[in-house]
């Protein structure tokens, strides 16, 4: 994908082909029902989600995966499910060959909402 400015997360997903397109469009329309109060927008020029003015979640597409950012290493009960997407500290990578784990997307979106309202006391 070549570096492009983009405005919207709608912008930036018509940047991959449409089997990525469909990918990453399913994973914002779970992040939007883990947490439907949530904000969309765009950080790193990559799509983002806020709640009360600060964003909580990212997600990307490359050429072989698609990506969450960042992984809620806090939480116990989401370590063991997140092994095997794991990539770095804080990358949670889903091959785009495999079925993507949607159920995974919004717990690790709640998890990471939940997380930055606590953190905002």
């Amino acid at each position: 994908m070549a570096k492009t400015e983009v405005t919207s997360i709608e912008e930036y997903i018509r940047l991959f082909p449409e089997s990525t397109q469909a990918i990453l469009q399913r994973m914002r329309e779970r992040i939007r029902m883990a947490v439907p109060e949530a904000e969309e927008g765009i950080s790193y020029q990559i799509p983002a989600f806020k709640v009360n003015g600060r964003y909580f979640i990212y997600f990307s597409g490359y050429k072989q995966h698609v990506s969450l950012y960042p992984a809620p290493s806090f939480d116990a009960f989401l370590k063991g499910r997140l092994a095997p997407y794991l990539s770095g500290k804080g990358t949670v990578k889903f091959p785009i060959d495999k079925p993507v784990p949607y159920h995974l997307v919004e717990d690790i979106a709640k998890a990471l909402r939940m997380r930055k309202m606590q953190n905002s006391r």
